[in-house]
């Protein structure tokens, strides 16, 4: 059975960092394309970031700059490093097994962006 499970997620005021985490498990992290998404209140699914199994990564033009999509394939876990945040990117972030948002997520962690 997939499992992903996102945390780190919080409130953090406007500039500031967070690092969310998504530990997998019941498939072949190594050999998986992975991606980041998120949804804010009343708003559809966004994609975010993608990170291939060979290593490419892609972003959204919103995060790009500003966020780093990384893996450790030791722990079967995906990280997302968020910088600079602004209060337009409060939303539930998810990990997604596949790649531009498409296949399964886990529960998600809320990232709260305001002062």
């Amino acid at each position: 059975e997939v499992q992903l499970v996102e945390s780190g997620g919080g409130l953090v005021q406007p500039g500031g960092s967070l690092k969310l985490s998504c530990a997998t498990s019941g498939f072949t992290f190594s050999l998986s394309d992975m991606s980041w998404a998120r949804q804010a209140p009343g708003k559809g699914l966004e994609w975010v970031s993608d990170l291939y199994r060979f290593g490419s990564t892609y972003y959204a033009d919103s995060v790009k700059g500003r966020f780093t999509i990384s893996r450790d394939n030791t722990k079967s876990t995906l990280y997302l490093q968020m910088n600079m945040l602004k209060p337009e990117d409060t939303a539930v972030y998810y990990c997604v097994l596949g790649q531009r948002a498409v296949g399964p997520r886990g529960q998600g962690t809320q990232v709260t962006v305001s002062s």
